[in-house]
């Protein structure tokens, strides 16, 4: 299951949809510059063009710009460490996903402490992850698949979607 959701180092989290949350509750504290909204992956993905449509939304209901940036690397914790860094003043969001909450149980040495750093705002999309094996292959679960992978070494491939974390840490689990 892929999570998207906007944080920020101020919490804006109330109820109804993402940016009506968002805007409910920055419509208040932003007046002068325009807000950010950070995206830890290039243009032209998905959490991008999530990005792009809640910071049209956001603009429309403030009266008042808002900036994506990208700034991918690292499995979206560059774009992660921008927004911690930032002022906790509300101006600045995250657009985070299932990558930053991996990222924060990979690594033990990170600059910053994802829970305690950014707040949660609201939740945009849920996605299921899918996994498809031939019928003809024995494992019908996954922990029966992960189970004849690591008992059977190197008798099964694997492709993946992309290279990004989530697709990577299914990978490694059957290794």
């Amino acid at each position: 299951m892929t999570s998207v959701m906007v944080c920020g180092r101020d919490a804006y989290a109330t109820e109804g949809s993402a940016a009506g949350h968002v805007a409910d509750r920055a419509g208040a504290s932003l007046s002068v510059a325009a807000g950010r909204i950070i995206v830890g992956f290039p243009p032209g993905g998905s959490v991008s063009i999530f990005a792009r449509l809640i910071g049209q939304s956001l603009s429309e209901r403030l009266g008042q710009q808002f900036i994506i940036e990208n700034r991918p690397g690292a499995s979206s914790g560059l774009g992660t460490e921008a927004v911690v860094r930032a002022p906790a003043d509300g101006y600045t969001l995250l657009l985070a996903s299932t990558s930053n909450a991996i990222l924060a149980t990979l690594y033990d040495n990170l600059s910053y402490n994802f829970i305690r750093d950014v707040a949660p705002a609201a939740g945009i999309v849920r996605t299921p992850g899918v996994m498809a094996v031939n019928p003809s292959f024995p494992a019908k679960t996954v922990a029966y698949f992960i189970a004849y992978t690591k008992a059977n070494p190197g008798k099964t491939n694997m492709a993946l979607l992309a290279m990004a974390i989530p697709h990577t840490c299914l990978a490694s689990c059957s290794r």
